[in-house]
């Protein structure tokens, strides 16, 4: 059976086309053309996209991708055979591996084996608990020495302070009289401050609200200006106009649960991010450069993906919903007001 990449490649090569050529035409990268040719498919994204790129590569070169597609599945299932005999053999050779004879002193060995661990452990366990008691006694003996003494300091330093306190009772007597005038003060001078303070939290407050409500209303008329136009499609090709957009811009890809989507994103030709969503990894957000006038999505599996347009839904679905593999261009108009 002839391989499927070497079908390929002598039909592009009848075409007379090269890989830069076939890349441009069904915008599926070089590196992944070249393994589709090599028949290196577990180089490409994954199961999905081993079927998509050989059916559009097969329908680019004018070959019938559903003969292709069925010599796939052939080799498939004579790999899974093969695969299958290697397992049995592995297998039997472990069966007759483990059925070798143990000698009897090894038999022993492992049935004593359980008792020594626990052994160990118990002795262990026992080991540690002496050499806490030991601590312990120790710990206490210095405990009731430094008690001792502490007791003999106390008793002195109180019978100093007794004879101290009988001086300081006649001062705080005139001290008293001196803390209710300033008292009364305070309270006269507080009251005022409270007073001018609340009212000038109000005033202050009653502005910063007027200030966040009409930001609100600026904010929710600017975002609602919005707008996504269809211009032009060509067979997996589509070209739209963001009107009204910011001077920042930010895409967010999703993909579906349990579907896997490889997705590119580029800005004026230079590309910003690519790789493939899955379950693992669900969802992307990309910030695009400021001022970016031409916006570039390359779709793996669009039927399975999402995108949000500065937090907009992108329905690019309606036009051609049948179409997998598809390349959408947005001219960006940015709004006066940026």
């Amino acid at each position: 059976m002839e391989d499927i990449g070497k079908v390929l490649k002598e039909a592009r090569t009848e075409k007379g086309l090269t890989l830069d050529d076939l890349q441009q035409t069904t915008k599926i990268q070089k590196r992944y053309l070249i393994a589709i040719e090599e028949d290196d498919f577990d180089a490409l994204p994954g199961k999905f996209y081993v079927r998509a790129f050989i059916k559009q590569y097969a329908e680019t070169v004018g070959l019938d991708p559903e003969e292709l597609l069925t010599k796939l599945d052939e080799q498939k299932n004579e790999t899974s055979e093969s695969e299958e005999k290697a397992t049995a053999k592995t297998r039997t050779e472990a069966v007759k591996r483990e059925e070798k004879p143990v000698s009897p002193l090894l038999e022993k060995a492992i049935r004593y084996l359980p008792t020594f661990i626990i052994l160990v452990i118990v002795v262990a366990i026992l080991s540690t608990i002496y050499v806490f008691a030991l601590g312990d006694r120790s710990r206490n003996e210095s405990t009731q020495i430094d008690s001792t003494n502490t007791a003999v300091s106390v008793s002195s330093a109180s019978e100093k302070s007794s004879s101290s306190s009988k001086k300081t009772s006649s001062s705080a007597k005139s001290s008293s009289t001196s803390t209710k005038t300033s008292s009364s003060s305070a309270k006269k001078t507080s009251s005022s401050s409270v007073k001018v303070s609340s009212s000038s939290a109000k005033k202050s407050s009653s502005s910063s609200e007027k200030a966040s409500s009409s930001s609100k209303k600026k904010s929710s008329t600017t975002a609602s200006k919005q707008t996504i136009t269809n211009t032009s499609a060509s067979g997996s090709s589509f070209v739209y106009t963001l009107a009204n957009a910011p001077s920042k811009n930010v895409i967010k890809l999703s993909v579906a649960s349990g579907s896997t989507a490889w997705s590119s994103v580029s800005a004026d030709g230079s590309t910003v991010w690519q790789g493939t969503l899955s379950d693992s990894t669900s969802s992307q957000t990309v910030d695009l450069p400021e001022n970016t006038s031409t916006i570039t999505l390359s779709l793996g599996n669009s039927t399975a993906t999402t995108i949000k347009i500065n937090g907009k839904k992108f329905n690019f679905l309606k036009e051609n919903s049948s179409s997998t593999v598809r390349t959408i261009t947005i001219n960006v108009e940015q709004s006066q007001s940026n």
